[in-house]
């Protein structure tokens, strides 16, 4: 070989080992001007088996370290709840946290960055002085889309502020039996309502653009996180309201009840969707490959990750982890992409792995999995910003967000009664008086007002889990300064006979619980609240607010009682409750599920044949704001107004020689948005004789999905 040859091979393999280094350099799956799927495509072809099955893997920050992240390429963190770095951890002790785990991820081969997961149910609820807000039941009870809207883009910044970026959230399981634990993360047993309120994910991921294809996940910048759509599908019908039971229902109850929400959600974008632990006739849904491959991600089109619930795998089997090789190939298989595993991870990886090689699981199932894993990872803009935001750190429990969690509670709370007849009403209350009783375990107790997954997953009693205003502190800030509020939590008969109050304010209703420790037959007031009941309205009048996640068998105490309003589980806002206890701001709220005369008649849904509830499904009394008039009314500005209902109720008290008539077309109970007079519409005026007449028309979705 000559001289000039050898020089001009030394150039080419120059040449070439140049080019592979450059095009090492240069990653596409890292170039954020690229289509998502070519970036997805990428970033695949380099991956070995071992990271794709890392990315497949959520463990929880109780066993991470951001070694475990490098060494095992996970792909996920959560916390669950109570898992906090300590009970009083600053957004920026959160932050410094994930920040570390996510560079652990980053030092990994190809610096796969990991997605960080939370329940946030209520608001950022594991962190202290976050803004907690009502529970879903109490959203529901509002009607209005719009305002979860605003708590979903609320939570999202609060969220970001201690630098995570994935919610557990929404609930968007239709709850059919309140003896159900976990019924108060259902916004109502209406599937309408349920689908109307996933407007939360617009406000959590943001708006999804017109033009974008169903099922593709959408997250719409740094102010927002990716939400999930759990638990599917059916865990709020299951037998006698048993968690984590088994749902006796036929294809058609299915997909017209518990699956129109996740319609929706998949509508908007969202990137997850959770597994319940449930059954659907006998078939474990962590099993269902009929309803999570074929329906969920087929029939549907979901393009986002589909995620275990916390165990769930080794919970497919009784005893529990009985045999954990048949229950990961039977859940991955099924369609699970990512799996909550959280504490085993080894042995998750090491039996998945060996069901890989020994081609029971085939490769396309996880690269189905990783690709759509990546999917939600690219869309959230985690390759390019991997690490948690600092800017966001002052949106913590902010002022804003407070507000908008004491008008949630206002628009929440549900007035059952007011006085014997309408022309003598209890409410609104007078703010003058010469001394006021208040009294009940939930009057002052800010862990009882916000029930469970607040701080710790079980919740807690007290006044020390975080920041907020309890009811009596509410009721203390509205009333006349020359007013004497006397609080006594559990006073006594012959106390309250001889003491000349004004009148009562009884708080009173159940102690904080989540799932299945919330599971109960007898749906009573726990005694001491009904002795509390009973020796205040006994001897003066009395406003009774019940503090609980679903109605209570009520009836036995309903002579004796004035007035009587379900506040749900309101949150840290307790001054909400008293806006309109006093009338600053009018009742509202319908209620969002049938309230029962005895726990015997349930389960009992609107609708069934033989309904008899004591109050039915979307009852609500209206009372109007003490400053409100109707000579000129601004639906807009006053809020005065949310339903035809409510207008109705108004015209008919200040009709002043009006002959106007007002003709909703439905019964407004049974409707959702079409009866619904909605702040942000426009203004509309009425005044004096000139009220016309408003009719309202009622629209129905055909329903006739199936997956044959």
């Amino acid at each position: 070989m000559g001289k000039t040859s050898v020089l001009l091979v030394g150039f080419l393999f120059s040449f070439l080992v140049a080019t592979v280094q450059a095009g090492d350099k240069y990653k596409k799956y890292n170039d954020a001007s690229l289509p998502i799927n070519k970036r997805i495509r990428d970033l695949m072809r380099r991956m070995s088996l071992d990271e794709k099955i890392g990315q497949m893997v959520q463990i929880d920050r109780k066993v991470a370290t951001p070694e475990v992240m490098r060494d095992y390429k996970i792909g996920s963190i959560l916390s669950g709840g109570g898992s906090v770095p300590h009970l009083q951890a600053t957004p920026q002790e959160w932050l410094n946290m994930v920040n570390g785990f996510q560079n652990g991820s980053l030092s990994t081969r190809l610096g796969i960055p990991m997605i960080y997961g939370i329940d946030a149910v209520h608001g950022h609820n594991n962190v202290y002085k976050a803004t907690i807000f009502p529970h879903n039941i109490g959203l529901g009870a509002t009607r209005d889309p719009e305002l979860v809207k605003r708590i979903g883009s609320a939570t999202a910044r609060e969220v970001r502020a201690t630098g995570i970026n994935y919610v557990f959230a929404p609930c968007i399981a239709v709850c059919r039996d309140p003896r159900w634990g976990r019924c108060f993360e259902s916004y109502s047993e209406d599937p309408d309502i349920v689908k109307e309120m996933t407007e939360i994910i617009n406000g959590l991921q943001g708006e999804i653009p017109k033009d974008s294809r169903k099922g593709v996940p959408y997250v719409g910048g740094k102010d927002k996180v990716v939400a999930c759509a759990k638990h599917f599908v059916g865990d709020g019908g299951t037998t006698r309201g048993i968690n984590e039971n088994n749902t006796v229902i036929d294809k058609h109850g299915l997909l017209s009840i518990h699956m129109p929400g996740y319609n929706a959600a998949i509508i908007k974008g969202v990137g997850t969707v959770m597994v319940s632990y449930s059954s659907w006739n006998g078939v474990k849904m962590h099993a269902n490959h009929d309803l999570v491959t074929n329906f969920l991600k087929g029939a549907l089109r979901f393009r986002g990750f589909v995620i275990s619930d916390w165990q769930a795998i080794d919970r497919m089997t009784y005893p529990v982890h009985a045999n954990y090789t048949y229950s990961v190939l039977t859940g991955v298989q099924a369609g699970l992409d990512m799996i909550m595993v959280p504490y085993n991870y080894t042995e998750f990886i090491d039996t998945l792995t060996g069901l890989v090689k020994n081609k029971f699981i085939p490769m396309s199932r996880i690269d189905d999995a990783v690709r759509r894993i990546l999917r939600v990872k690219f869309q959230l803009g985690l390759f390019e910003n991997p690490l948690s935001d600092e800017s966001f750190i002052d949106q913590l429990g902010h002022q804003a967000h407070r507000d908008l969690a004491r008008e949630a509670v206002r628009k929440s709370l549900v007035l059952l009664k007011n006085g014997e007849n309408a022309d003598e009403p209890m409410l609104p209350l007078p703010k003058k008086s010469s001394k006021i009783l208040v009294a009940g375990s939930h009057a002052d107790d800010l862990g009882n007002q916000c029930g469970g997954w607040t701080i710790n997953w079980q919740g807690g009693s007290g006044n020390n889990l975080t920041s907020g205003t309890t009811i009596l502190k509410g009721i203390a800030e509205a009333v006349d300064p020359s007013t004497e509020i006397v609080y006594e939590e559990n006073p006594e008969f012959d106390y309250v006979k001889s003491n000349n109050f004004s009148y009562g304010i009884v708080v009173v209703g159940e102690l904080p619980y989540a799932e299945t420790n919330g599971d109960n037959l007898n749906l009573t007031i726990p005694l001491q609240g009904q002795y509390t009941l009973y020796n205040v309205c006994a001897n003066i009048k009395c406003v009774v607010v019940l503090i609980s996640g679903r109605p209570l068998v009520i009836m036995p105490h309903l002579e004796q009682v004035d007035a009587l309003v379900a506040a749900w589980l309101p949150g840290t806002e307790g001054q909400g409750v008293a806006d309109v206890l006093f009338g600053d701001y009018g009742f509202s709220g319908k209620l969002p599920r049938t309230w029962f005369k005895t726990a015997e008649q349930l389960p009992m849904n609107v609708g069934d044949l033989n309904y008899d509830p004591l109050y039915p499904f979307g009852y609500g009394l209206t009372t109007q704001p003490l400053n409100a008039t109707i000579s000129t009314l601004s639906i807009k500005e006053t809020g005065a107004v949310q339903s035809s209902e409510m207008l109705k109720d108004l015209l008919r008290k200040n009709q002043q020689n009006s002959e106007s008539e007002i003709d909703t077309g439905v019964d407004c109970r049974f409707s959702f948005r079409n009866c619904s007079l909605k702040i942000g519409q426009p203004k509309i005026i009425l005044e004096g004789d000139d009220l016309g007449v408003i009719k309202i028309k009622e629209t129905q979705e055909p329903w006739n999905w199936d997956w044959d």
